[in-house]
Formats: structure tokens, sequence, C-alpha cells
């Protein structure tokens, strides 16, 4: 199958046809013709499978007749970061080029005026992250009335981030006679429930199992020492020994003080390494990306931050040095490698008492990972089980894995806080020191603070561009 058979408009195969490509992805032969027709779409495919040209190339055939309104965009594209927005910004760039559309991005860390300039000249495409684009809406510079087509990119990543109660309210602001078209690489009920609320009678284009791995990449696990010394030992041992096989990868940890501990560690022992973590500065982090993808940085030592949103060419492994405490991680993380077709690998250290989370990932990708070394035995599984319970105590693991918030108060409630404040001596009230405004932690996690890539160019040239990868 070829792009001339999906009715795409000629501009838009020009377009493909200047960019290198003939052959569509399954997501985007099976998702465009639909999307073409006006019909509400659904989208599932795993990472890397070219879900933003599914949405982009049958979105510029449509706006091709007609112009926006001032601060009334036609279009609305909501993605979940500014690396994402970035890509999808590049992609309408890159394939829109002949059709001399208004493309707007709303992101953090760009001034508001620029964007206002922009929204004022009217946005046949408007790309934004959620709370960009409801900081606009609030200060009266945005209407929502006049957008034809809404897309959803990447909805899963939205639920981690916590968006969900923005992209509901932003739904809210939407005509009702809009197409909505609706992407994620995994389902969880949370999501479906969305899709039951967004979507009419939607066509719904699944290309690989939900929460599927790309057959391109060789996946393995090892069992790692309960050391944190020891780990970091066996950790060197396997990137000693794949060298030579490593064009580049990614090392992913689970907590931030772990990827600067990484970093530290791996430098120190001669290996070409730095971090990417939420805590970096801005600028700090441009760098670091534009180095890896330049190739000057070897090893990219990550927390979950990078686990989508980078597309970076040809990362050929990708290492866990702790296995994801929720399986679908295990999915986005590994999806950095094995992109459009390549092959990759991957390799996930798992201690003793962490099978459980092993399980939870073969079950969740329906599929058995083979380990490098001794497998260990049913009795010593269920013996590093033992010992975890035990270690537990009363209270269970609560500093593992990911709940979602509930928002309701916890059993210490503000009232009783008040109580006990109360209760205090005068003189230890006095004494105490107050908390400058430095002190005082940001509610939200690190990682989850929106990175902000260079808008323009994000891939190098001869390599396949991030919009037809993802």
């Amino acid at each position: 199958m070829t792009f001339d058979t999906l009715g795409l408009s000629p501009k838009v195969l020009d377009a493909i046809t200047t960019a290198g490509f003939t052959e569509p992805t399954p997501i985007q032969a099976q998702g465009i013709p639909p999307a073409l027709e006006g019909r509400d779409v659904l989208g599932l495919a795993q990472t890397g499978s070219g879900k933003t040209a599914a949405f982009a190339l049958p979105m510029l055939c449509k706006l091709e007749r007609g112009r926006a309104r001032a601060r009334m965009p036609r279009s609305l594209i909501i993605e979940p970061t500014r690396e994402l927005a970035a890509q999808v910004h590049e992609a309408f760039e890159t394939l829109g080029a002949k059709h001399k559309l208004n493309v707007a991005l709303l992101i953090g860390g760009v001034s508001f005026d620029e964007q206002d300039r922009k929204l004022s000249r009217g946005a046949d495409v408007l790309i934004a992250t959620p709370g960009r684009l409801l900081d606009h809406f609030e200060r009266g510079k945005l209407l929502l009335t006049g957008v034809e087509i809404f897309v959803v990119d990447e909805a899963d990543r939205m639920l981690d981030m916590g968006f969900i109660p923005d992209l509901e309210r932003i739904y809210k602001l939407l005509p009702f006679t809009r197409q909505t078209l609706f992407f994620s690489a995994t389902m969880p009920p949370e999501i479906e429930r969305l899709t039951n609320t967004f979507l009419h009678s939607p066509v719904e284009v699944e290309v690989a199992k939900r929460s599927a791995t790309a057959e391109s990449i060789t996946q393995n696990v090892m069992l790692a020492p309960r050391d944190f010394d020891q780990k970091r030992d066996a950790l060197r041992d396997v990137l000693r020994k794949q060298s030579d096989d490593v064009n580049n990868a990614i090392i992913f940890a689970n907590r931030k003080t772990t990827v600067g501990i990484l970093e530290k560690s791996l430098q120190s022992h001669g290996f070409n390494a730095a971090a990417l973590h939420g805590d970096m500065d801005q600028h700090a982090r441009l760098r670091t990306l534009n180095s890896f993808r330049d190739g000057k940085i070897t090893y990219l030592i990550a927390s979950d931050v990078a686990a989508r949103g980078l597309d970076i060419p040809d990362v050929s492994h990708v290492y866990n040095f702790d296995i994801p405490t929720h399986a679908e991680d295990y999915v986005h993380r590994i999806g950095r490698t094995g992109r459009a077709g390549r092959k990759g690998n991957s390799i996930t250290l798992v201690q003793p008492d962490e099978f459980r989370y092993l399980k939870d990932v073969e079950k969740l990708i329906e599929k058995k990972i083979d380990w490098l070394g001794d497998e260990p035995t049913e009795e010593e599984i269920a013996e590093a089980s033992a010992k975890r319970g035990r270690g537990r105590g009363r209270g269970g693991d609560k500093s593992r894995g990911r709940k979602p918030s509930s928002g309701k108060r916890t059993e210490k409630s503000a009232d009783s806080k008040r109580s006990e404040k109360a209760a205090a001596p005068a003189s230890e009230k006095r004494d105490a020191p107050k908390k400058s405004r430095g002190d005082r932690k940001s509610r939200r996690p690190a990682d989850q603070v929106e990175a902000m890539p260079d808008v323009g160019k994000i891939t190098d040239s001869g390599h396949i561009p991030a919009f037809l990868q993802r």
C-alpha cells in the first residue's frame, strides 16, 4: 500500500514525496481514510508506530479550504509535554509547507505576548499543552467555539501526568459538532471512560495488542544483587560487555537521586554518560539532549521524564537499572529503541524482591522475557516475595508503586492538624523557625514538569522525521 491509495490531496502527497516516504505505517493506513471521511477515530498503537502523521495528514487535507479568524483556531491538538507539542509543530511545518497555514504553538517557557500575537492573526492549527491553553483562555485571549477538529495525542500520558481534569474542562469548551481523533499507546480504564465521553461512534483502529512492545526489540532481564553498590557494578559489567554493539543507549532509573548517582559513577569509570531529569535547568536539558542526538554522549541516564517525547534516531539499547513499579512505564521506556521498524535491545535489572513487578510486566505485554544468565527458580521467587512481605510490616509497602490520587483528604484532617497546632506550647510556636519561600517544595513532582525543546529542527538530516516515527 502507498500513500496514493489513501485519498490524500495532491498537496499533501507532494509533501510526503518530498520527505522521501512512499509506504504508510499500519496506523496511518487504517486511520487516515476514516479521518478524511469526518469520522471520529480511536487510534491504539504502540509507541514509534507513526501516530502523529496519522492525524496530521488528514487534518492538512481538511484545512486546505477556509481561513481561521482571530483568536478562533480551526483545529486543536492537545499534547501532554512541550517536547511532544514541538515535534507535532515540526510535522506541520514540514508536511504543510505548501498549504500556507498558520500554526500556533502554546507551551510553557515561551512569552505569552509572542503566543498572543500568533493567536490574534488566526490559527488554522493550534498545538498546545493543557495548562498553557487554559491560561490563554482564562485571560480572554482564546475562543474554542470554532474548532472543527480536536486531537488528543498520548492520552495515557495525560493520565500519568494528572491532566485528565484539564482535558475534561477543555472538552466542554468545544463545539458539539467537532470531529475528534483520539490516540493512545495504552488503554487503562480511565482513558476508556474518556473515549466513551469524547467520541461519537468512533472507528477503532488497533494495529497491535494494547500495551504491546515492538517485535523488533530484543528484551532480556537479568538478576541484580540487593546491594546498591553491587547493582551498579553489575550495570557497568553489562555496559562493558556490550560496548561494541551500542550506538547510543538510555539508562532508566526510578528516582532522580539514582540518576545523579549513576551519572557520577559511570563518568568516574570512563563511560561517556550524562543525566536527564526533571530537576535540571531547561537550558541544561536542551544541551544534554542535543549532545545525545549528535552522538557526543553515548549513555543518557534518565528518569521517566524521558520515557516519552524523545524521538532520537537509532537508539540501539535501553537499560532499566530499576524495573518500573508501574508495568505500562516499561512499554514506554523500551519504546525509545526499535523505532520505525529498526532493531532494538533492552535489558532490565531485577532484584530478588522485585519479581512481582516483572510478573506484572510480563502479564501486561503477554510475553515471557528471556533471562540473561540463570533464571531464578520458583522457590527462590517465593522466598524473595516472603522476605519482602515480612519486611513491609503491618502497613505494607507504601514507598513503591503508583497510586492514583482520589482527591480526598487523608485521615488526618485539616481540623485535627489545627487542633494539634493549638495544643503546642506558645514558646514552641515563637521559637520555631519560619520557612522561607525557597524552602517550600512544589506540590507537583519535578519529573512531571514539561520539557522545553528547541521548537526548530528536532531530528538530524538523513534520519526519519520524528512525526513519522511515533
